[in-house]
């Protein structure tokens, strides 16, 4: 049998030009003289499509859309993922199914039978699972078993799965990127090859959606768990198996993790600004390593003529904070304007000092310094809706987390590239980016990150050290380790709790954060889930 691997990269809703997506792809597997063409989970309407699909005309456009490429299969069998409405007693719903057509007829339905209800998954808001009473088919004298993603990983579905007769396996997917998530997936389908005693075609999308990204690579195993294709990561492609061709292989690398860190940034920040339906973005520079590491990305991403750096030095910006800002608008070629925010900060501060005075809060604290911040958000808005650009934040993932973040100011943004990338992350990315060059300044690395908001501030004035920071934060947030646990590890007790409590404090600024691009297991968002008022608290 020869299979073709559609990874493509549908999009949540363009139902119209998913069609369109998959009918070419069949068609090339039709003049490839493929058996069989396989697509994504959910592939007709993008995933996860969420509410869209308690909407009875979007469900309804799915239909006709199931219809439309039932009637344009071939020769060569098509296997896709779409919802279907199904109705009759407790049956009544949705279902994730996989449809399989072939000569224009619709000649089986396979529907997930396990509905994954973590993380950024929220099937059963949607799904009622499959009944599993047929998931082998016949395909032009083919037994072709199906499952949908997290049927797969299903120990004991797979063991009642084992005993039934296929030549192969097919897993239809949309599993989202994060850090090295390939290896889990390959060693996974290797172990599930052998069980079965079949080959394993796995096939995943590619392409941004909100904050997940897909990274594709798919792949095929033999039924001695050895790997026969992976396709490429962050990349759309048709890669194609012939399971009776004895010594075949066409196996693309896997990236560095650094460098698959960098790739889903990139697709992240590109399929979510035009997407949107914008082009073009802006993003302040400091000088610092954050704001230059996300312009980096918008360059790679959507190229220097549609990247602006907006710098905004106040009057205790040191010198080399505008020197940086300027070098690195030198090397990545892009456009750049000037905002001094000294006048604007001292006319809010006499106007508030007049009320504050009377109220016996003369002295300079937190607020002044927030005053700042907010004034850089206030311009860098004013440029976006003057000129159309998507404003990018550039605040980090420790950041976030101990709300060391001004709301309002450096907050303010249509995108958070860096949301979900850990401060010692950055300093990873830069090096990456300057790996061949230097593109981003060396002085932007090696100088103590500092907010700049008072005279010779550093961020170690409020924080621990970064390599310190970032292992307690991910004790507790990636790990779900107490704080008794984390202190085994080596860390002060008090330290451990003044972090631990400055993460459930800054839950509030986070509900009013900017989306951003997941690479962790557990990102801000969809797979962390915490009460902004809650009274539980570690000692």
């Amino acid at each position: 049998m020869k299979i073709m691997l559609a990874q493509i990269a549908p999009r949540v809703g363009d139902i119209t030009g998913n069609i369109e997506l998959m009918i070419d792809a069949a068609s090339r597997a039709e003049n490839r003289s493929c058996d069989l063409i396989v697509f994504p989970e959910l592939a007709v309407t993008g995933y996860p499509p969420e509410d869209l699909l308690l909407r009875p005309s979007f469900m309804e456009a799915v239909e006709f859309a199931v219809d439309e490429i039932v009637a344009a299969s071939g020769d060569c069998a098509v296997v896709f993922g779409a919802p279907r409405r199904v109705a009759g007693g407790d049956r009544t719903g949705l279902m994730n199914s996989a449809f399989i057509a072939r000569k224009g007829s619709l000649i089986g339905i396979c529907d997930k039978q396990c509905l994954p209800n973590y993380g950024v998954f929220d099937e059963l808001r949607y799904f009622i699972p499959g009944s599993g009473n047929e998931v082998v088919f016949d395909i032009d004298g083919w037994k072709v078993g199906i499952g949908i993603c997290e049927d797969i990983w299903s120990d004991s579905l797979a063991k009642g799965q084992a005993g039934l007769t296929a030549d192969v396996w097919l897993n239809l997917n949309a599993s989202p990127f994060h850090i090295d998530k390939q290896i889990e997936r390959e060693a996974l389908i290797r172990g599930r090859a052998r069980q079965f005693a079949a080959p394993v075609v796995y096939v995943n999308p590619t392409g941004g959606q909100d904050e997940v990204v897909f990274d594709g690579g798919s792949h095929v195993v033999d039924a001695a768990g050895e790997l026969l294709v992976r396709a490429p990561l962050f990349e759309t492609a048709l890669p194609i198996v012939d399971l009776e061709q004895a010594g075949q292989s066409s196996v693309t690398p896997v990236p560095s993790t650094i460098a698959q860190i960098h790739d889903a940034l990139v697709l992240g920040v590109s399929d979510y600004v035009q997407r949107n339906g914008c082009q073009q973005v802006v993003i302040g520079l400091s000088g610092g390593i954050d704001s230059a590491v996300t312009a980096v990305i918008a360059v790679e991403a959507l190229g220097a003529e549609n990247v602006l750096g907006v710098l905004l030095p106040s009057k205790v910006s040191s010198e080399h904070s505008i020197t940086d800002a300027e070098a690195l608008v030198s090397n990545l070629g892009i456009e750049s304007v000037t905002f001094p925010i000294a006048v604007p900060v001292d006319a809010v501060e006499a106007e508030l000092a007049n009320v504050f005075s009377t109220w016996g809060l003369s002295d300079p604290d937190v607020t002044e310094e927030n005053i700042q911040a907010r004034i850089r958000g206030v311009l860098l808005m004013a440029v976006s809706n003057k000129s159309g650009r998507m404003l990018l934040t550039t605040g980090n993932k420790s950041e976030m987390a101990v709300g060391y973040a001004t709301l309002y100011g450096d907050m303010a943004g249509g995108f958070a590239v860096l949301k979900d990338v850990y401060k010692t992350g950055v300093f990873a990315l830069a090096g990456y980016m300057n790996r061949e060059c230097e593109i981003i300044p060396q002085n932007s690395i090696d100088k103590p990150p500092s907010a700049e908001l008072r005279p010779d501030q550093k961020d170690s004035d409020s924080l621990p050290d970064y390599g310190e920071l970032d292992a307690i934060l991910k004790g507790t947030i990636e790990d779900r380790l107490s704080v008794d646990e984390i202190v085994s590890q080596g860390f002060e007790r008090e330290e451990v709790q003044r972090v631990v409590g400055m993460l459930h404090a800054a839950e509030y600024k986070r509900r009013q954060a900017p989306p951003g691009v997941k690479i962790t297991r557990r990102a801000f968002g969809r797979d962390r889930r915490y009460p902004i008022t809650h009274a539980f608290h570690e000692t």
